[in-house]
């Protein structure tokens, strides 16, 4: 029998489907939606993940015998925008020292700050030697390109130590995410809230409501192509907004709404027979995942309903776990989302570079911890029973 090999693959659709997903989501009981090869391929084909994008496809496959037994989404990345976890700095640090920090190998889920498993192994192997065959293969693919760095976002906690083992920094950052305690009812959740804190979200659904807004829920087969014209023209709206380019095409979304339409949750609102906002989120197997939004007309508490409260209406209705709302948003806070703690993972080529990173993590790693603990102790929930 041979041993397994490591190799790097240019594009998503050079693997099955069936093998990639075997590795990626083999217990529907932790599905995880991101990691689906149906995902990545919509990224790929609908040209928002392209080399062209700044995003080369060099995804990591251990295989022994034709089967695949880990695998991991990687890339070659020309810059840091899209990833969530912002390393600009180090970027700037290094290239003002003399380096070359572009290219570098990025382990990831292009365009989504979501949490899960990103060194993907199949059952019935031994998972600490496949994750260690993935990074050792990464890091021979690194210093044979003579690539500056290689970063593993958003991964799981528990994938830590063998990273640690093989010589990459931890870095920390937090998400807030809602918690769904049984709750039969959104008057349930706000039943757990300070009375203020209930009385101003009672208050800013009202005030969403106004002018006859409506929020519809769009899933599978219900899903058409008007629907996603109306998210998308929201969608460019507010991206070019904020950012001036956004990441994803049309096509990615009929793409991703034709692959895993019982995947997709698609809130808009409607104002009379218009639509002018919209949500969209994946459904996982435990969790709703908050993904992009976007608006033609800017309406009070409208994103809040549509993103949040809306969120945890479905998380509720559907007994979803929780709901896990993307990167950064302190406003969050307020409205029952408690901030948890991320993990990435990062390999330094360079000594020098790699110590300073390393004051620069453990600096910010406390940093992180000090102010999860302070935003959690100020969060809306009762902190003492409430007459």
């Amino acid at each position: 029998m041979a041993e397994p090999a490591f190799r790097t693959i240019d594009a998503i659709k050079d693997v099955r489907a069936s093998e990639w997903d075997a590795c990626a989501n083999p217990d529907p009981a932790r599905f995880n939606p991101f990691l689906a090869h149906a995902f990545l391929l919509a990224c790929e084909q609908s040209g928002s993940a392209t080399p062209r994008q700044g995003w080369k496809p060099a995804h990591a496959l251990i295989e022994q015998n034709g089967a695949l037994l880990a695998c991991a989404p990687t890339y070659l990345k020309a810059h840091s925008q899209g990833e969530y976890v912002f390393d600009h700095h180090w970027a700037d640090a290094y290239e003002r020292a003399g380096g070359r920090y572009y290219p570098k190998l990025l382990c990831a889920v292009p365009f989504t700050p979501v949490p899960g498993p990103r060194l993907l192994i199949r059952p019935g192997t031994d998972d600490n030697a496949m994750r260690k065959r993935l990074l050792h293969g990464l890091i021979a693919l690194a210093q044979k390109a003579r690539l500056s760095s290689i970063h593993i976002n958003f991964l799981k906690e528990g994938e830590w130590p063998v990273c640690e083992a093989a010589d990459f920094l931890l870095r920390t950052d937090q998400q807030f995410h809602f918690e769904n305690k049984a709750y039969g009812t959104f008057a349930d959740f706000l039943g757990e809230l300070s009375s203020q804190r209930r009385k101003t979200l009672r208050k800013e659904r009202e005030r969403a409501r106004a002018d006859g807004l409506a929020y519809e829920w769009i899933t599978g087969s219900d899903l058409k192509e008007h629907h996603w014209d109306a998210f998308f023209a929201a969608y460019i709206a507010t991206g070019s907004q904020k950012w001036g380019r956004p990441y994803l095409t049309r096509s990615f979304f009929s793409m991703l709404g034709e692959a895993m339409p019982e995947r997709v949750l698609l809130v808009l609102v409607r104002r009379g027979r218009q639509y002018i906002a919209g949500a969209l989120n994946l459904i996982g197997a435990d969790t709703l995942y908050g993904r992009n939004w976007g608006a033609i007309e800017d309406r009070p508490f409208m994103h809040f309903e549509a993103c949040y409260y809306q969120a945890i209406d479905f998380a509720i209705a559907h007994r979803l776990a929780r709901v896990e709302a993307g990167a950064q948003g302190l406003h969050k806070l307020a409205r029952g989302y408690m901030p948890v703690p991320t993990h990435s993972a990062h390999w330094i080529a360079d000594a020098g570079f790699r110590r300073a990173v390393a004051r620069y993590l453990s600096e910010e790693r406390a940093a992180v911890d000090t102010e999860i603990e302070t935003l959690s102790a100020h969060g809306p929930f009762k902190h003492r029973r409430e007459d």
